[in-house]
């Protein structure tokens, strides 16, 4: 359903820089710095990026505004970062806990990130919540629920899954769109936009787990979609609750 061309993305071009010796690979262990609220709320206000690492779950909790939701616990942690951030971005921390903030620096140091990071929140949300400012939320939605309210008010889905996931079961009449394909990537121009999707409808959005779909949500916020919800559990979830999907091309494929 997509350009079959392979993305590239946007820090492509720093990992050829490093591993050509024309960017120099870093010698000591990095290190994040800490930083205060009142720091990180100017750093972004000058174009900062705030990479929050924490689950979905506390993700959706309450997170600060414009910020970015990549999972520490991702196995592809570093790569994702690279796929959904600016690439001329200064990236700012935001972790449970300061040791994990120094074991995300050093895993972006894989891919010569660790270049961008300017810092981490020091105490983390609380922090930014204790010099007065405020923290948006993502309501969280389980499959059983999604199954019910599909006729409901409107509620569309959005798969950001791979194409070949999609091709491997998906629900009927969701929207379609890999989350990696929602940002400007070195060879491909965002695509947010060219979903039939307003920004002021309700939409439900699914991958695999629910890890990608909070990326996606976060990226979707920083546009400006206003009502939307993380299923929890996602696509394998759906599936072992027995509900019906259809496969790349439209057949029934789970019953």
């Amino acid at each position: 359903m997509q350009d079959d061309q392979p993305l590239k993305p946007a820090n492509i071009l720093n990992i050829v820089a490093t591993n050509q010796g024309k960017l120099p690979l870093t010698k000591e262990y990095p290190k994040a710095k800490p930083l205060t609220a009142v720091q990180v709320a100017k750093m972004m206000a000058e174009g900062a990026v705030v990479v929050d690492g924490r689950s979905s779950a506390t993700f959706g909790a309450g997170h600060i505004p414009g910020s970015i939701n990549v999972q520490l616990s991702s196995g592809e942690f570093e790569q994702r970062v690279g796929w959904m951030t600016p690439d001329d971005a200064p990236l700012i921390l935001l972790m449970d806990s300061d040791e994990e903030a120094q074991e995300a620096i050093y895993k972006m140091a894989f891919i010569a990130l660790n270049t961008r990071v300017v810092g981490y929140l020091a105490g983390g949300l609380n922090a930014w919540m204790e010099a007065g400012n405020h923290a948006e939320t993502v309501p969280q939605m389980n499959v059983h629920d999604l199954y019910h309210k599909l006729s409901v008010n409107g509620l569309q889905v959005l798969d950001v899954r791979d194409d070949e996931e999609w091709d491997e079961g998906h629900i009927e009449k969701a929207h379609f769109l890999p989350y990696t394909r929602m940002v400007e990537q070195l060879t491909s121009s965002a695509m947010l936009g060219t979903l039939s999707l307003s920004k002021d409808q309700q939409v439900a959005v699914t991958c695999a787990t629910g890890k990608r779909s909070s990326t996606a949500i976060s990226i979707m916020k920083r546009e400006g979609f206003k009502h939307l919800y993380n299923v929890t559990g996602g696509m394998e979830a759906w599936e072992a609750a027995g509900f019906p999907m259809l496969d790349g091309e439209g057949n029934v494929c789970n019953i």
